[in-house]
């Protein structure tokens, strides 16, 4: 289990524990933390779960495969260190992982 923070656009900062295995997204679904909409269900097939990774973590959690860059095309203000949370997988390499929301999702 790991504690992923989520910062929204405003700044308030939600932590919450995420098992291992489950997606950065599921635990958000689970939490209700604003600002992650995954109207896919995690499908890799929107970019409402979009969110920016800490660049402290970028490397730990690694690059958008190719079909997730191409969701992120349709993502809002997207950025060199933006990711849909559905396809980060937790593991105990990622307690402490923090994340934002943008200010809105496409």
């Amino acid at each position: 289990m790991a504690k992923i923070h989520f910062i929204d656009h405003s700044g308030e900062k939600r932590t919450v524990e995420i098992e291992n295995g489950a997606t950065v997204m599921e635990g958000a679904i689970r939490n209700a933390i604003p600002g992650i909409e995954a109207e896919c269900g995690g499908a890799c097939a929107c970019a409402t779960c979009h969110v920016y990774v800490d660049e402290a973590w970028r490397e730990k959690v690694g690059a958008p495969s190719p079909m997730e860059e191409d969701m992120l095309d349709f993502g809002f203000d997207v950025r060199p260190n933006s990711r849909l949370s559905c396809q980060i997988k937790v593991t105990d390499e990622l307690d402490g992982l923090t994340v934002s929301t943008p200010e809105r999702q496409a």
